[in-house]
């Protein structure tokens, strides 16, 4: 594993342990060149997925940049990275066992918007402004409705 500090090539392992959710394996490195200590982490892959987005264009499934979207609709608000990690483990876990190596984009969205649902109903919101590319305030207002209608049901 490379150093992120110096580079090097060669780290050791000082401690492994899995991660909250059981999903991963967390593991400290210390660099045999510089010292520094750093983490890194271990999870299973089923296989590689492909994202299709809108226009048939392809790229490859990016659970990092899964992790900043959920964490950017999740921002001030009471959601721990803990719950973040086992919401986006999740999704990745549903998307590599249902079949299929290309998923299209909105399928990943619609498991976004349900697990923040049962989350944070704000986080859940902000999300689907992005993902449903509200145009103008009205169509926050509808959705935001439908919302609170189904928060008192």
């Amino acid at each position: 594993m490379r150093c992120p500090f110096c580079g090097n090539e060669d780290s050791q392992v000082k401690d492994s342990r899995p991660t909250e959710d059981g999903a991963a394996i967390r593991r400290r490195r210390q660099c045999e060149a510089c010292a520094a200590r750093f983490t890194t982490f271990e999870r299973i892959q089923l296989r590689d997925l492909t994202v299709v987005k809108s226009g048939e264009r392809r790229e490859p499934f990016e659970r990092d940049k899964l992790v900043r979207s959920v964490s950017t609709a999740a921002r001030k608000r009471p959601i721990t990275a803990a719950q973040i990690e086992r919401l986006v483990s999740g999704i990745q876990r549903q998307l590599e066992t249902q079949g299929d190596a290309e998923i299209p984009s909105q399928r990943i969205g619609e498991l976004v918007m349900h697990g923040l649902k049962g989350l944070d109903s704000v986080a859940y919101i902000r999300f689907a402004s992005v993902y449903k590319d509200f145009r103008e305030a009205r169509d926050f207002e509808e959705f935001a409705g439908n919302v609170s209608e189904v928060g008192k049901g």
